[in-house]
């Protein structure tokens, strides 16, 4: 990729940021787009000459970038560049000037791909837990593949209140996780989805959750991290995400450093009767190698084909499907109890701003 490439991938940031509502770091980058040159110092050399994909869907270059100078502001560690963020005004000059002063400090940012844990995503699990539960009352054993920090292995633990529907009975009643962890001294995670269509409204029980990450993130050791990637200038976002990180400090999440293919095949090797196993990932299986995404599927089929309603097995995706469904993600479900049923359930925004849920069988 020339120079040229790298600058659009930019402009390719500016419209997801823009479409995902944070306006701040959609102008941060169209800034940078327009007035990186190679002669400002290593940090810009390293980006214009960046030796692979830079884009948004491969490197995401931008974002590690955004994700340093996020992290800046975060700690303090930069006065004018956070009171910038704090007024929605960056310019270049103050960009650049922050680049130059921080430049080890965002070369470092550079090396790893960006690491986010979107807890929004959880209203799309929580939903098709629900509604699987409405086939297989039973409690269930969670297993999450990319799970990065964890954060939605705690799904549980989070209140769906969507917009534009009333709340359901069960876990948003007196026994709220929200109430329970108020009680505990933390601030709840109340995800409010732009809701269209029905809400399902059964009570769901975990009784184990576990996951898989190829380079898991620590939600205490990582945190800033974490936070430094979710976008400048989204307060509710970042309030949801550290209100989670909270509640992980309470109750760790399980992530295994491992390919995903091997751990699922031991954990669908482990009987659960008496359960429900729930696989799900969000916005995970397209960075999975091929040959990964048919190991996981061979795993599915080969443990679907005995389950029974006694102990059911069921997989959720979340994944985006190139928009042919639609705006968003694809929503799905598979469900084996005896014999194999699917479900297209709804599109949901990447980030869970809103949902579209209609269910129909496949």
């Amino acid at each position: 990729m020339t120079a040229a490439d790298h600058r659009e991938s930019f402009r390719k940031q500016v419209v997801a940021c823009r479409a995902l509502g944070s306006p701040l770091t959609a102008d941060i980058c169209e800034i940078l787009a327009e007035t990186l040159q190679e002669d400002q110092g290593e940090v810009a050399r390293r980006i214009l000459t960046w030796p692979g994909d830079s884009s948004p869907r491969a490197d995401a270059v931008p974002l590690r970038l955004c994700g340093g100078l996020h992290a800046l502001v975060l700690t303090g560690a930069d006065k004018t560049l956070a009171a910038a963020y704090a007024n929605a005004h960056p310019t270049a000059e103050i960009l650049q000037q922050a680049i130059a002063t921080h430049e080890d400090y965002l070369l470092d940012w550079l090396q790893g791909p960006p690491q986010t844990n979107e807890v929004g995503r959880a209203a799309a699990i929580i939903a098709a837990a629900r509604f699987a539960t409405g086939f297989c009352p039973l409690p269930i054993r969670a297993l999450e593949l990319g799970a990065s920090a964890g954060l939605n292995l705690n799904f549980h633990r989070y209140d769906l209140h969507p917009l534009g529907a009333p709340p359901p009975s069960g876990p948003e009643g007196p026994d709220s996780p929200g109430i329970f962890l108020e009680e505990e001294g933390l601030s709840p995670v109340v995800l409010r989805p732009d809701w269209t269509g029905e809400v399902p409204q059964a009570g769901i029980k975990v009784t184990e959750a576990e996951g898989v990450d190829l380079r898991p993130v620590d939600p205490v050791g990582d945190e800033l991290r974490l936070l430094a990637y979710c976008w400048a200038g989204q307060p509710e976002r970042m309030a949801r995400l550290r209100a989670a990180l909270a509640i992980a400090r309470r109750f760790p999440p399980r992530v295994t450093a491992d390919d995903a293919a091997g751990w699922l095949e031991s954990r669908l090797a482990q009987q659960a009767p008496g359960r429900m196993t729930l696989v799900y990932h969000t916005i995970a299986w397209q960075y999975f190698p091929p040959a990964t995404q048919a190991k996981c599927e061979a795993a599915l089929q080969a443990a679907g084909a005995p389950a029974t309603r006694e102990a059911p097995l069921a997989h959720v995706s979340m994944e985006g499907d190139g928009g042919k469904g639609g705006e968003g993600a694809a929503l799905t479900l598979r469900l084996w109890d005896g014999g194999p049923r699917a479900w297209r359930l709804g599109r949901i925004d990447f980030h869970g701003r809103w949902l579209k849920w209609n269910p129909t069988a496949l």
